[in-house]
């Protein structure tokens, strides 16, 4: 049911139509374990499993499913299987994934320190207006939450050109979910920018050599069960929990011709991004070293080409589960503010992250909320294309006119 750690979503109690809990004491309200609960105890059933010995990777499972994670999960999630008393104390879970929580934003606001871009009024909306966010943190204890901190590290370590350190990490949240895929074309281009075609093969070694070491106690016994237990690419997802496609038949939904769609879609939304808005020069640029550039990369470019990398998945994903959102929330504010506010207000920017988070608390998802979030998304993708477009080229006054004075508004 899970297909990727996705079930039970039903569970979220501010949402759902399900009954819920007799309500405590007047001014009180108590809330036990299973009232939050959605993916631990799956979570703790699979690295249970691993903690007794079992390496082939098609055994481990929970009552949700079997595991279908990276080992990267499995060895996190088993610091957290012991230090919560095998799993059993969710109220400690609950406060160390409240630390998660912080520490994200912290990862995540140095990075926004960085760009200067985005006004900061829109860090009460990232902190304190998202219900889901604090819901899919410090409740539902997602595999999901630990992937996007860890991916935030590697963010400040590109930032700080630290890159090998930062491929080590990158390849950390991999093994703890795939998503953080979403993000790989954008690392590759800035890898190849950065240090041309043979300089970046030692980075990419550098991840696939993390990704041989974690799974090798798995790949030494069933090398086919792993791979194909754990980088699933063709799983399929079900409609009722689907939060981006319910506008349309279910059967259109798991149609494979559907999947093949979205999936050149977002093929060609890379390759015009990369052609486009990341690069000024020939492609084949990025192949030469580094030292004939003649333009070198800098900070906001990095965080530019990653998060609308990221953002280009997610617009194309087959499904979007309710915990998904986690995937691009913390990078919104970047993606709305890195243009000049000339093609986008602030205000309808704000409104905008306002229908996102609206279609996102909307349970269970209906019509009209997934269309709304295909239409902000769009928006999204048109203000980032219209908004980095390069600048026109200045023509020449002819000899002997006077050149006319731009305005302050065109600057």
């Amino acid at each position: 049911m899970r297909g990727g750690g996705e079930g039970g979503v039903s569970a979220f109690p501010a949402c759902s139509g399900s009954p819920q809990p007799a309500p405590a004491a007047p001014g009180r309200q108590h809330l036990s374990w299973e009232d939050t609960e959605i993916d631990w105890k799956a979570y703790m059933d699979e690295v249970e499993g691993f903690a007794n010995g079992t390496l082939d990777y098609t055994q481990l499972k929970g009552d949700t499913g079997p595991l279908v994670y990276p080992a990267g999960f499995v060895y996190i999630f088993l610091g957290l299987y012991y230090a919560t008393g095998r799993g059993t104390d969710i109220r400690l879970a609950q406060y160390l994934f409240a630390g998660l929580y912080l520490l994200n934003l912290l990862l995540v606001f140095r990075i926004y320190c960085r760009t200067n871009k985005v006004p900061p009024y829109v860090f009460f909306f990232m902190c304190c207006a998202s219900y889901r966010i604090h819901s899919i943190f410090v409740l539902r204890l997602f595999n999901d939450t630990v992937a996007m901190a860890i991916l935030f590290l590697a963010v400040n370590l590109f930032l700080e050109e630290r890159w090998s350190w930062g491929c080590l990490i990158f390849s950390l949240a991999v093994s703890v979910k795939m998503n953080i895929l979403l993000f790989a074309p954008g690392l590759l281009f800035l890898l190849l920018k950065r240090f041309g075609l043979l300089g970046c093969i030692p980075k990419l070694c550098i991840c696939a050599l993390l990704q041989v070491l974690l799974g090798l106690p798995f790949l030494l016994v069933n090398p086919v069960g792993y791979l194909t237990r754990s980088f699933d690419l063709g799983r399929q997802f079900q409609f009722k929990w689907t939060v981006n496609w319910r506008f349309l038949p279910e059967e259109v939904f798991q149609h494979r011709a559907f999947h093949t769609t979205l999936l050149l879609a977002h093929l060609a939304g890379l390759g015009l991004f990369a052609l486009h808005r990341w690069h000024r020069e020939s492609i084949l640029a990025l192949l030469k070293d580094p030292a004939e550039r003649k333009h070198p990369s800098h900070p906001l470019s990095i965080i530019f080409v990653l998060f609308s990398s990221n953002f280009l998945g997610v617009c194309c994903s087959r499904s979007l589960h309710y915990q998904f959102y986690v995937w691009y929330f913390h990078t919104l504010p970047y993606l709305l503010w890195c243009t000049p506010t000339a093609k986008l207000a602030h205000m309808p920017k704000v409104l905008l992250l306002g229908v996102i988070e609206l279609c996102w608390n909307t349970y269970p998802s209906t019509v009209c909320s997934s269309l709304s979030l295909h239409i902000c998304h769009g928006l999204v993708l048109l203000q980032l294309w219209y908004g980095t477009a390069p600048l026109p080229v200045p023509h020449n006054p002819q000899p002997g006119r006077k050149p006319v004075p731009l305005s302050k508004k065109v600057h």
